[in-house]
């Protein structure tokens, strides 16, 4: 190889070096035609940081899977280009404080336009969900109490599962939502599930979480998937 060539190689070696994605595919995934949009990261683990630039300071690092297996759902509110011209995704993130945003280059998820949004009223303690425009779903809740109130603002589903603890009912969605009671389960993940004790709907009485019947949890088991945006509104 000659002084010239090797050069060359040098060069093209350290441009891939600066520019790869770690667990990213080589062809970065479509952009979603809207937002928001939810999905899957295809990075192993990839920094979120304050600003749509690889030289801001970095938020925190999300993996690929959670510590409990399941896949990391994220939520992306918009998109913009870098100053390298790049396209990078605006997040929603699941941490403490509720309202925390953060960016990821868009080679390092593959996201879907969202379908499906869940507004929940606090003051009225109703939960609706929509679709298209169209309401499929409006029932009764129970908010948190005075001093653990639900908190307000906007989340997302993160997970889902069949409690095994009957005190949650039929089925329940885990949400991007933090409660004020850092020693909840999950560190005070607020969740939307059902109950045990449906004489309490329309109540303050819970530690932040949101609870609905077992029929509306089971209806929600087939409406709102992981990524399902939720609006937490104080009216």
């Amino acid at each position: 190889m000659t002084t010239r060539s090797f050069a060359m190689y040098a060069l093209a070696v350290l441009v891939l070096a600066t520019t790869f994605v770690p667990g990213a595919s080589a062809v970065a995934p479509a952009l979603p035609a809207s937002y928001p949009a939810a999905g899957e990261l295809v990075a192993t683990r990839v920094a979120v940081r304050t600003g749509p630039d690889r030289s801001a300071k970095v938020i925190r690092l999300l993996q690929q899977f959670r510590t409990d297996y399941r896949l990391q759902i994220v939520l992306a509110v918009g998109q913009a280009n870098g100053p390298d011209g790049t396209a990078w995704f605006k997040l929603n993130l699941p941490m403490r404080p509720n309202g925390t945003v953060g960016w990821i280059p868009a080679a390092s998820a593959t996201l879907r336009p969202t379908q499906s949004r869940i507004v929940v009223h606090r003051g009225l303690r109703r939960i609706e969900l929509f679709r298209g425009g169209k309401r499929l779903l409006y029932a009764k809740v129970a908010v948190g109490a005075p001093g653990r109130e639900t908190p307000l603002g906007e989340f997302y589903v993160t997970a889902r599962f069949v409690p095994d603890d009957p005190f949650l009912g039929a089925f329940a969605l885990e949400t991007s939502a933090y409660s004020r009671l850092t020693e909840w389960p999950g560190g005070g993940k607020v969740g939307i599930h059902g109950t045990s004790e449906p004489w309490l709907l329309g109540q303050a009485v819970s530690h932040g979480c949101v609870r609905v019947s077992n029929r509306t949890a089971l209806a929600l088991e087939h409406l709102a998937p992981v990524g399902t945006p939720i609006s937490i509104v104080a009216r």
